[in-house]
């Protein structure tokens, strides 16, 4: 038997509990891992919620650090004892040992260390496919990002300024402004106070952006999409104040014939190549310094009702992660 965090129905942090579960061998595409360290992502409390719903009872998270402990025979690609990191695919990284899907792995290089990957591959993959894929960013430009002192927003404020990409940035404390300053967010606003649509339009001179990405959802659309130039890219990502409410399409012509996507990780990473691939860039911009993570807070996986209920409250920043 090994431990596991599990919920039984839906509903705030405190429906999930720590329970006793049997891990049995690995199917012929599967990998028996044993956890090191485990990420919090903000898509944990919607899969805890209900707004993205699984079967229950299930399992969650879905990104962490671990150590091979036996493979299926068509695995590989990995042996028992490597280390590995993986992001996505079914919840269930909030457990001391599970079994995976073999291809959702890939090997960690030596030098970095287990909360470190812990916290980096799902919020780092996250990263890698807005900005090198869902809209390639290119040197010069200038782009909005919202939540510029989260775990996506702090990679994604390094990894811009490496590329040459001035960052406008939204933050909810002038404390979370100076954190997104001082990784590479070149202007902040604080939402709380400040029209950020309004102030895009001031640091732009008028020009606005080709790009938005947005975890916010609801609270932040209708801002956003009044900040891109024509035919500009919305690309929402996340729902952290709320799903975005149905709305009329020709608003979109309206504003200049835009674009607007809901990207995930999962459909950008499905091939086992496109995963590879975006994992050895973003093992390369951490490995050569370029990119730092941070991990701000650290919990026991028996507290990760109180991860949830802190995260939720909007009294975290960097990355989060819990300990098995």
């Amino acid at each position: 038997m090994t431990k596991a965090i599990r919920f039984h129905k839906t509903g705030g942090p405190d429906v999930l509990v720590l329970e006793d579960v049997q891990v049995g061998e690995p199917g012929p595409d599967e990998v028996r891992v044993r956890n090191s360290a485990i990420g919090f992502n903000f898509i944990d409390t919607y899969h805890r919620s209900g707004l993205y719903p699984l079967p229950l009872p299930s399992g969650i998270g879905v990104e962490a650090c671990a150590v091979v402990e036996a493979c299926g025979k068509e695995v590989t690609w990995v042996k028992p004892g490597d280390r590995v990191g993986y992001a996505g695919g079914t919840p269930g990284a909030y457990s001391e040992v599970r079994i995976i899907k073999g291809d959702r792995l890939v090997k960690v290089p030596d030098g970095i260390e287990d909360k470190t990957v812990a916290a980096m591959m799902l919020k780092g993959l996250t990263v890698w496919y807005l900005i090198r894929r869902t809209y390639r960013v290119e040197k010069g430009e200038t782009v909005l990002f919202h939540a510029a002192a989260g775990g996506v927003g702090l990679i994604a404020c390094q990894w811009l300024k490496a590329l040459g990409v001035t960052v406008i940035g939204t933050v909810g404390t002038d404390e979370k402004a100076k954190i997104a300053k001082a990784h590479g967010c070149t202007h902040t606003i604080v939402y709380t106070r400040e029209n950020f649509a309004e102030r895009v339009l001031e640091i732009t001179n008028g020009k606005k952006v080709p790009v938005v990405y947005d975890s916010v959802g609801k609270d932040t659309f209708m801002g956003s999409l009044d900040c891109l130039q024509p035919r500009g890219l919305l690309a929402v990502f996340g729902n952290g104040s709320g799903p975005v409410p149905a709305f009329d399409l020709n608003l979109l012509a309206a504003k200049g014939s835009l674009y607007v996507t809901r990207p995930t990780l999962n459909t950008y990473a499905a091939r086992r190549a496109d995963l590879e691939a975006g994992a050895s860039e973003l093992f390369d911009v951490v490995q050569s310094g370029k990119v730092r993570i941070e991990v701000n807070q650290t919990y026991a996986l028996k507290d990760a009702a109180r991860a949830h209920r802190e995260a939720e409250a909007r009294k975290t920043t960097g990355s989060t992660v819990l300990m098995p």
